[in-house]
C-alpha cells in the first residue's frame, strides 16, 4: 500500500491495515531501517503475547539447535 509524506514528514496508516493490525489511536510503531527499505512494525502491548505463535509447529530449542548445525557446517 502506498500512503504520502506529508510536508511535516507525516504519513498515514490505511484504515485496512490499521482494522488488521488492532492500532487504535497512541498505537506504537517502529520503524526498522534495513538498508535499502523501511519497515513499520506495530509493538505489541504484550511482548509475550506478541511473540505467540512466532515458531509455532517448531520449538525454539529444536530452531537454535538446527542453526547451531547449520552453523558448523559452514565453518568447515
Amino acid at each position: 500500500m502506498e500512503t504520502i509524506i506529508t510536508e511535516r514528514g507525516q504519513t498515514s496508516v490505511p484504515a485496512v491495515l490499521r482494522r488488521k493490525y488492532h492500532l487504535q489511536p497512541h498505537s506504537k510503531l517502529v520503524r526498522v531501517d534495513m538498508g535499502s527499505s523501511i519497515h513499520v512494525v506495530p509493538v505489541s502491548l504484550n511482548p509475550i503475547a506478541g511473540l505467540r505463535g512466532l515458531f509455532r509447529g517448531r520449538s525454539l530449542t529444536a530452531r537454535l539447535l538446527q542453526d547451531r548445525h547449520a552453523e558448523r557446517a559452514r565453518e568447515r
